[in-house]
């Protein structure tokens, strides 16, 4: 049988396709492969003086694990934080998207700022919230006339944190679910005008069903950032704030233990837990879409 001769054109194609994938590729090997092995590695270790000297301990830290109370409390705290944030997010980031998809004045102003919360550094948007949320000088006090510690009161805090973490998101969301609403062929929507069909019905037979790998691309996108909370919470809550235990998602812990006492190995150990919930969310989520998501 005669092989295939190879020539010179696609050998060029193959070194510079090489060539061009080749950054991403050192990219996810350096930043994102690496260190998940290297974690996994650190976490069956105690870390020794000054960070040098590991010492194996096995599964030592997941049996400490086990018995702290912190860890369950993160869990039900990030678990919490992404039940609010997530749907919140979706919902009204499609009810803005369907509307400033159409033909409407001023709709590339209103999409620009919606957007600026995804472009604006996180330490200012936590100064600006922690201004807002403040009891005593407050802006949301003050125009309500009411007197509330938003991130200081236990089983309120975590609802204030997704607020924040609700608006910094709707501009990305409304970006991908505008993309998608302009893929939806216009001649569903005649038709379903011509049979009588109220805007609402529209919506609800014709729009989300057609959107739906969208709908699906921006929960699982949004469930694994919200499972990654950690940069809102550690600039907004105040280590001396009463609410920190309320609210310290797994990161949280993750920092706490790996940097600020120095255990890389139990801290490693605690981001093997939000690897595992991660996968175990995801999984369902993949499982679930077969129900659910159309696509055409």
């Amino acid at each position: 049988m005669r092989q295939a001769k190879i020539t010179s054109r696609s050998q060029n194609e193959f070194f510079w396709g090489w060539i061009f994938v080749l950054p991403t590729v050192l990219g996810l090997l350096i930043l994102n492969i690496i260190p998940i092995f290297s974690t996994i590695y650190q976490s069956f270790f105690k870390t020794g003086d000054f960070g040098k000297g590991n010492i194996f301990v096995g599964l030592a830290n997941y049996q400490k694990l086990l018995n702290d109370p912190l860890i369950i409390k993160a869990i039900g705290n990030t678990i919490k934080y992404a039940i609010i944030e997530v749907p919140f997010s979706i919902f009204i980031a499609l009810i803005l998207a369907s509307l400033l998809a159409g033909e409407r004045k001023g709709k590339s102003f209103y999409r620009t700022i919606f957007f600026l919360p995804m472009i604006a550094a996180p330490a200012a948007v936590a100064m600006v919230w922690r201004w807002l949320y403040n009891s005593e000088f407050g802006l949301i006090n003050n125009v309500f006339g009411i007197h509330v510690n938003w991130i200081s009161q236990p089983g309120l805090a975590t609802v204030s944190i997704a607020v924040i973490g609700i608006w910094s998101v709707l501009g990305y969301n409304i970006v991908l679910f505008i993309a998608g609403l302009q893929e939806i062929p216009k001649d569903y929507y005649e038709a379903a005008r011509i049979d009588g069909a109220s805007p609402i019905h529209q919506f609800f037979q014709i729009t989300i069903p057609l959107l739906s790998p969208t709908l699906f691309f921006v929960s699982v996108t949004r469930v694994i950032g919200a499972l990654q909370i950690f940069d809102l919470i550690y600039m907004v809550m105040d280590r001396t704030n009463p609410a920190l235990n309320d609210t310290q998602s797994l990161v949280y812990l993750f920092y706490k233990y790996s940097f600020r006492e120095g255990n890389l190995g139990y801290g490693s150990t605690v981001v093997m837990i939000l690897l595992l919930l991660t996968m175990l969310v995801t999984v369902f989520q993949l499982w679930a879409q077969k129900k659910w998501v159309h696509y055409y």
